[in-house]
């Protein structure tokens, strides 16, 4: 490998190096200890000292250096890990760079030459790979040593790699961590201990920083049963956040076969850098914040002041600036955040230099004020281009008209601090709009009301009026702590459509895509999948109390929500609770608005809690049980098994509570969503808990528990809900509601906030990330369990057998998805297949799995069996082979009787599996996911599956010739070669002979003598002297 040149003083400093060859411009070297004459305390020593100080030397101990006669400098050039690859270069060098040094008059000329063009073929030689690496030498230099360490498949794509110790019980072992993209390893050598580790990122079932008695702190990794720790001086986060992006990339793509084709950085996991998962981790922190759309990528931060015009002062913050937006978060504890959409802004103005301050101009006569930021000029630019505006001087007349309306705007605000409707402005109304909530349909609010319940939700939009004419309305309203009181209040019925929207981001989406729901549902209009049966099968069970879904109106609406949800996302399609979700949605936003509420749902504040497994409320349940252990130790200490609080949590989570609290009082949590995510359903969930804390620690058993939590729920009220009795829900608890006290849901909100809202949401994210590992891997660890269960009981293997079998098939399958992203398992996976169905082999992977578990040890042509028993248990010709059909085929072949295993032999020598072209493979590729379950089919398969009798040899087709003949080469090829079934293959061979013979006879005496019947008898007689050969 060339290498950068590199200045060495001394060229066998220590005595390290010994001379091999060399000549008047170049020394060939060996590292001593290495190669011939190497070993003993000297190659101990030296390996020892290589390995800490990283030397390249451990890897390649072989090295040229470019010297001239007149210098005692010497510089590194090449270096190799063999002797054969270092001669290559030595050779290169004689015949290429000798005779051109010759022509030079000056040392320094001929160094300056060799190292242009050794710097030349670095360059050519890391033009594909290399080019987008932070130092792109080094990066070299540990790739070869990450090479020949682990040799790993030379698809392997290496990220990065740190300086660290590895503890083995209370030792450490100074060395180095390599982070693939599949793959955690680490290398130590001291003293002549090796201590190599290699860890596939699909086993790690826990990983976390962590500290004790002996390390300050430490990185754990727990896979396999076994605890891994990690430490380094430095830079231990920036190791962990990239561990944890690797960890949750791998999940992705291989658990839940997510392509990433919204995201470049990580759509080819051949070419995935520690600058792109950095990247990708800034940018999925700022679009969680900020609840921005999926598209969206963090491309600058600067550090400003932003002017809060309602609170007079600067707050210090960061803007932060992506394709489509530019925001403002404050980082001394104000709390305030802003959000401002590139659509929204006409103008940007800079101020005079000594304040380095820049002025947003935007629809509605509404501007902001950031001042010392730097940079402020290029930013000022960025974001005109971002939004189409000139910053050239020559102007059309209404460029000019705009401008001259921000100046004024401009002059006005620092004329008039105090006028704050100018600065934050009010949002434009006049909006036509084409349909309405469902409350506003059936719970229209009467003005002259005037009762007391009425005249405080008057007063509730009266404070929220004012609320807005100081920080403003709509997409650029101010975010503040003020804002999270009033929300903690209760919203007005009236706006709680249009505050939800600018909540969780949702209005954002429909402003950028105008027209995309009406043509959805068009689309979806008469689609037919098991998606829509579902919906129609739950229809009539979302909130049946309440008059909207009585009639018509509200179901239809529903039914066109859930419809165009499902073929927008078949992915997701239709999961139980989406309708209870929806139905709450539909109530206070219009259709439209209802429907990308649910799209920020779904997509971005649950993330996988609407699919078949649910991950996403697993994993929320997990980070509940943990701030139950360190916020209520009491209740720890009576229940040490927390995974009731699990089971009887779920429906709080993927309900949001609406399935357990009343409907007046299950909005105000909702609201609270909508602010602060999954945060305000965490606090609100231990605050339940806290509540009953007594009567649950007296329990005794789980059942009274469910009771109490039941009866408590049912207490819950809002005295001040405006909604008549005939909306309201009423309790399954009524009669029992005298026993138990009634909770206002405000009060219970608030006493949430006040004892939980410590919690930081990214704490709560962090907990995300560390506990989705765990459940996934215990998911898995469950679904292989009912595999095995399901398939013992149709072979013969022990269950033992089939975990080690299953292990090696889910390996295989995983090796087909490590290094691409379009193998047959990736592109025809199907979510909604059962789980003996979720990985399945390809027929390359098929064959590698095969070749090393099937009996025929001597055979010469396993690779056409091994396409022939593909095609065999391929029942349904799409191409895969699941892991039911491939125990089959091993049982048959281990644990068959005789004649079972002669008819699966004999099977292969029929179509479908003989007589199709070896490319024939995969014959057909069903579209997956949007087609119709005919549940009847399945129905009719099961029950013929098991009326089916067991085949006899009768019921076998008869074979011709060919299909004999070479049934005939196989058995000869399965046999030959073992020691052990050398009479039984010569009588194979033997018997194949006799039976071509009386085939001849036979068809002699039936056939009239003919040159064409000879020709045919010949040839068919043709491969009998081979057979015996």
């Amino acid at each position: 490998m060339w290498l950068k040149p590199d200045e060495i003083l001394l060229k066998n400093a220590f005595k390290l190096w010994v001379t091999e060859d060399d000549n008047e411009y170049f020394v060939l070297q060996r590292r001593r200890g290495y190669g011939d004459g190497g070993g003993g305390l000297t190659g101990l020593l030296v390996g020892t000292l290589d390995t800490v100080l990283d030397s390249t030397s451990k890897v390649a101990p072989y090295r040229i250096l470019h010297h001239t006669p007149d210098s005692q400098v010497y510089w590194s050039i090449a270096c190799g890990v063999t002797k054969e690859e270092i001669v290559q270069h030595w050779e290169w060098l004689q015949q290429n760079i000798m005779r051109t040094l010759s022509v030079f008059d000056s040392s320094e000329d001929i160094t300056s030459f060799v190292q242009g063009k050794i710097r030349g073929l670095i360059a050519e030689e890391g033009k594909t790979s290399l080019v987008l690496e932070e130092d792109p030498e080094k990066f070299r230099e540990a790739l070869l040593r990450f090479e020949k360490w682990f040799e790993l498949p030379p698809m392997e794509k290496l990220v990065t790699y740190y300086s660290c110790s590895y503890w083995r019980g209370k030792v450490p072992c100074q060395g180095w961590l390599y982070l693939s993209t599949n793959f955690l390893c680490f290398y130590s050598y001291l003293l002549g201990a090796e201590v190599k580790l290699i860890i596939s990122w699909d086993e790690v079932w826990r990983l976390e920083k962590t500290s004790n008695v002996i390390l300050t702190e430490s990185i754990h990794v727990l896979a396999h049963g076994e605890d891994h720790y990690f430490s380094m001086l430095m830079h231990l986060n920036e190791t962990f956040v990239i561990m944890e992006q690797l960890a949750d990339y791998s999940v992705k793509r291989l658990f839940d076969k997510e392509s990433f084709q919204r995201e470049p950085a990580l759509s080819d996991p051949l070419q995935i850098t520690k600058r792109g998962l950095e990247a990708h981790a800034k940018s999925e922190q700022f679009r969680t914040f900020f609840r921005l759309p999926k598209e969206e990528n963090l491309l600058e931060v600067h550090e400003s002041f932003l002017w809060v015009p309602f609170s007079h002062f600067n707050t210090l913050g960061k803007i932060c600036l992506s394709e489509n937006y530019l925001c403002f978060a404050s980082q001394d504890g104000s709390q305030c955040h802003v959000i401002i959409p590139m659509r929204e802004v006409i103008n940007v103005e800079k101020s005079d230099a000594s304040s380095r301050s820049l002025t947003v101009c935007m629809r509605g006569k509404r501007a902001v004020r950031f001042s010392e930021v730097r940079g402020y000029q290029l930013l000022a630019n960025t974001i005109r281009s971002r939004c189409g505006i000139s910053a050239s001087p020559q102007h059309s007349a209404s460029s000019e008209a705009i401008r001259g309306e921000c100046q004024s705007l401009i002059n006005h605000f620092e004329d008039n601090p105090e006028d704050v409707t100018l600065m934050v402005g009010q949002k434009d109304s006049s909006k036509a709009v084409s349909t309405e909530a469902l409350m506003t349909v059936f719970h229209p609010q009467d003005v002259e009301n005037l009762e007391p319940k009425m005249l405080k939700e008057k007063m509730k939009e009266q404070s929220w009026n004012i609320h807005f004419s100081e920080y403003g309305r709509g997409t650029s309203m101010f975010f503040t702590r003020k804002t999270r009181d009033l929300i903690v209040r209760g919203v007005p019925e009236a706006l709680r459509g249009e505050l939800w929207m600018l909540f969780s981001g949702a209005v954002n989406d429909m402003a950028t895509h105008p027209g995309y729901y009406s043509d959805l549902v068009e689309q979806s209009l008469g689609t037919s999948t098991l998606a829509t049966d579902e919906i129609e099968r739950d229809l009539h069970r979302s909130l049946p109390e309440h008059p909207a879904f009585q009639s018509d109106t509200g179901i239809s609406a529903l039914r066109r929500v859930l419809t165009a949800y499902a073929y927008r996302n078949p992915k997701i399609g239709y999961c139980q609770a989406m309708n209870i979700l929806t139905s709450v949605l539909l109530l206070y936003a219009k259709e439209e608005e209802a429907f990308w509420l649910l799209v920020a749902v779904c997509e971005r504040m649950l993330p996988d809690y609407f699919n078949r497994r649910i991950i996403g409320a697993l994993v929320d349940q997990a980070v509940f049980e943990d701030l139950i252990r360190e916020n209520l130790p009491q209740l720890v200490e009576h229940m040490t098994d927390l995974s009731f609080f699990s089971s009887v949590s779920l429906s709080w989570f993927l309900t949001l509570f609406i399935s357990v609290l009343p409907i007046e009082s299950a909005v105000n949590v909702v609201d609270c969503f909508f602010y602060d995510g999954i945060k305000a359903i965490l606090q609100l969930g231990l605050t339940v808990l806290d509540y009953n804390l007594g009567a649950l620690i007296s329990c005794q058993d789980d059942a009274e528990a469910v009771t109490i939590l039941n009866k408590f729920f049912d207490s819950v009220t809002n005295k001040d809900s405006p909604l008549p009795s005939t909306v309201q829900q009423a309790s399954a608890g009524n009669n029992d509601r005298a026993s138990h006290p009634k909770v206002d849901i405000s009060e219970l909100i608030r006493e949430a906030y006040e004892k939980y809202g410590n919690i930081r949401t990214e704490e709560v994210e962090s907990s995300r990330k560390r506990n989705k590992l765990h459940v996934i891997q215990t998911l898995e660890d469950t679904t292989k369990q009912n595999v095995i269960r399901v398939v013992t009981q149709e072979v013969q293997f022990s269950a033992s057998h089939l975990d080690s079998i299953y292990n090696l098939f889910k390996r295989q399958h995983f090796l087909c998805c490590y290094w691409t992203m379009k193998s047959p398992a990736l592109l025809h996976h199907d979510p909604s297949l059962a789980y003996l169905e979720q990985y399945q082999l390809g027929f390359q992977q098929f064959s590698t799995l095969f070749s090393l578990l099937e009996p025929w040890a001597f055979c010469t042509s396993k690779s056409t069996l091994s396409l022939w028993v593909f095609r065999l248990i391929d029942e349904n010709q799409d191409g895969l082979v699941n892991f039911k059909e491939f125990c089959f085929a091993l049982d048959t072949l281990y644990s068959g009787s005789f004649t079972n295993k002669l008819k699966f032999l004999f099977k292969l020598h029929l179509p479908p599996a003989f007589d199709l072209p070896e490319e024939g493979v995969i014959r057909k590729s069903p579209e997956r996911g949007r087609g119709k379950v005919d549940l009847q089919a399945y129905l009719k398969q099961w029950q013929n599956e098991i009326l089916r009798k067991e085949e006899t040899i009768k019921d076998l087709p008869r074979i011709n010739q060919s299909q004999f003949i070479q049934f005939s080469k196989t058995l000869y090829n399965i046999f030959h070669g073992d020691p052990e079934e050398e009479s039984l293959y010569r009588a194979v061979a033997h018997v194949t002979s006799l039976l071509l013979r009386m085939e001849e006879v036979g068809r002699r005496l039936q056939e009239p003598t003919s040159p064409s019947g000879n020709m045919t008898a010949a040839t068919a007689c043709g491969p009998a002297p081979s057979l015996m050969s």
